[in-house]
């Protein structure tokens, strides 16, 4: 998933906690990304050491398709192993101990990924996105669903205005000089109204925001399953941002809007 959704990224890794991250002051285009999973969930043992007892943390930069690839291999692995190495340069050592079908014996298949340790004076660029109040935040239709539409619209248009309200109702529009098409779901429902400005709102009132397709697309293509909670919140002329939650894995995603 994360790889489909940014080329490079930054791992950050705590004590209790991993974060896949793109930062919007970094990516181009003021997209932005926090992925975050419990470390629990994922590893029996886990020690690291951060640069200091009041900053136990470390930050690193890696290319995500290379640890994706080696991720790959773990599907029938008795082990996984992750580790920092330095060899002749700095590495995310990825150990994977495979049985061998045919024998009772094992093979270590080792991958070795080239990371950048980012140093302390970057961090404060790579902190958790502070998440405006919503004008509206509704339940997302099958992410399938809406990729197959979002992709026919690309082939028209390269801008896309999202409309949602409080009454569970999400439109998909391209406008241009000689067409405007319209998707409509309706009854996705609405998340409990968090914010005041949600809550002084009229339900069929529509909130929008104007942005770019491809941005979307590549959201939605970054989605390989369905995810238990997904939920899209708007903030009229600003900015559309995305909640995930799947399994032990939760993400946000921003996508800000034209101006």
């Amino acid at each position: 998933m994360i790889a489909k959704l940014a080329k490079i990224c930054t791992l950050r890794i705590r004590p209790d906690k991993l974060n896949f991250i793109l930062s919007d002051k970094l990516a181009s285009g003021g997209v932005s990304m926090w992925c975050e999973l419990e470390q629990e969930n994922f590893f029996s043992e886990f020690q690291m050491e951060g640069v200091s007892a009041d900053n136990n943390e470390i930050y690193l930069e890696l290319t995500s398709e290379n640890l994706s690839r080696a991720l790959k291999t773990v599907q029938n692995a008795r082990t996984l192993k992750i580790k920092l190495t330095n060899k002749y340069f700095p590495c995310l050592t990825v150990s994977v101990e495979l049985q061998l079908s045919a024998s009772s014996s094992n093979r270590i298949v080792t991958h070795d990924i080239p990371i950048n340790i980012i140093p302390r004076k970057l961090w404060k660029d790579l902190q958790e996105p502070l998440v405006p109040d919503s004008d509206v935040s509704i339940y997302l239709p099958v992410l399938k669903t809406m990729k197959n539409i979002v992709e026919k619209m690309k082939n028209i248009s390269n801008h896309l205005v999202i409309e949602a309200n409080l009454n569970g109702e999400l439109n998909l529009k391209i406008e241009t000089e000689l067409v405007c098409v319209t998707t409509h779901f309706k009854g996705l429902g609405n998340p409990p109204l968090a914010s005041q400005s949600c809550r002084d709102r009229s339900p069929g009132e529509l909130t929008e925001v104007h942005i770019e397709i491809k941005k979307l697309l590549q959201f939605l293509a970054g989605q390989q399953v369905n995810p238990t909670k997904a939920v899209c919140n708007l903030v009229k002329n600003r900015i559309v941002y995305f909640d995930l939650l799947h399994e032990d894995v939760s993400l946000q995603y921003f996508i800000p809007a034209l101006s």
